[in-house]
């Protein structure tokens, strides 16, 4: 058994456990590596076959991290690469995906090595983006990224409307104008997609969420797709909003040297696993958060 841990070291709370965390792993006999989070890869890192200096060589069995939800996001992009699970603990401002510690650290600790945790799995996104001059470049493949929450394509720093379209599976399903759109997992469906207007999904749906960012239009629709649907947004090559638009992966801006052409986005090839004791249902955790 190995164990990373992750920790917000600009946190105080979160040093006094990782403190308490490590003596516990240290009297087990169990071996560990720690990170902070600032030093966890970018959104490219689980496809892009390296290494990364800060990620200690040798097997990773399990994941804790301490902080919010952006920790364990950020942490999922190792997650994915050692296929390991993650057992989020909460310090930060939102939870829905950390274990709160009120019954204590080290029990929660022990029952996820025990094996005594319910294992979540949650689809995350492999997304390729194509900018325009790509084949001119000698760049026949596109570029990758992984994301466990959402890809928001978004206007740029000029504010120009973006002129977009979308396809599920090869079949158009809108072309329009607005301020973008995003492409979420269930997992992100409380998240940015939700603050755009975009539905409550139960976190094991597989499909992909597509949510449009204030169109210009009355007749738009957030829709949920099938597992193995492939959602294409094609941007209007030569436009200023094609020039200027954003991409953000999970929250992290993406930068590229020319304009956007397309983003296609499916399903990752394999889940995420989340370990977690919550006691109450998703729907009861929804009903406490957004209609109390």
């Amino acid at each position: 058994m190995r164990v990373l841990l992750v920790a917000n070291r600009k946190n105080a709370k979160t040093i006094d456990a990782l403190f308490q965390i490590v003596a516990y792993l240290d009297a087990q006999g169990i071996d560990h590596a720690e990170m902070d989070v600032e030093d966890l890869p970018d959104a490219a890192f689980p496809y892009s076959g390296r290494m990364l200096a800060a990620v200690p060589q040798g097997p990773i069995d399990l994941i804790i991290t301490l902080g919010g939800d952006g920790s364990i996001l950020h942490s999922a992009r190792i997650a994915y690469a050692v296929n390991a699970p993650i057992l989020g603990v909460k310090f930060g401002h939102l939870g829905f995906l950390a274990n709160g510690a009120e019954d204590g650290l080290v029990p929660l600790i022990a029952d996820a090595l025990a094996g005594e945790i319910i294992r979540e799995e949650r689809v995350d996104l492999r997304v390729q983006v194509t900018c325009e001059g790509d084949e001119e470049e000698g760049i026949d493949e596109p570029r990758e990224f992984f994301v466990l929450n959402e890809i928001a394509i978004a206007r740029g720093a000029m504010g120009h409307i973006v002129d977009f379209s979308f396809d599920i599976s090869g079949d158009r399903v809108a072309t329009m104008r607005g301020d973008g759109v995003i492409v979420s997992t269930a997992t992100g469906s409380t998240a940015y997609a939700l603050s755009a207007g975009g539905p409550l999904v139960g976190p094991s749906h597989r499909g992909l969420i597509v949510v449009p960012l204030a169109p210009h239009t009355l007749n738009t629709r957030a829709v949920v797709t099938e597992h193995h649907d492939v959602v294409e947004v094609s941007l209007e090559e030569g436009s200023a909003s094609a020039r200027e638009v954003s991409l953000f992966a999970d929250g992290d801006a993406l930068e590229f040297a020319r304009p956007i052409s397309s983003i296609v986005v499916s399903a990752g090839e394999r889940p995420i696993t989340l370990l977690t004791r919550r006691q109450e249902s998703f729907y009861k955790q929804i009903a406490r958060t957004f209609f109390a």
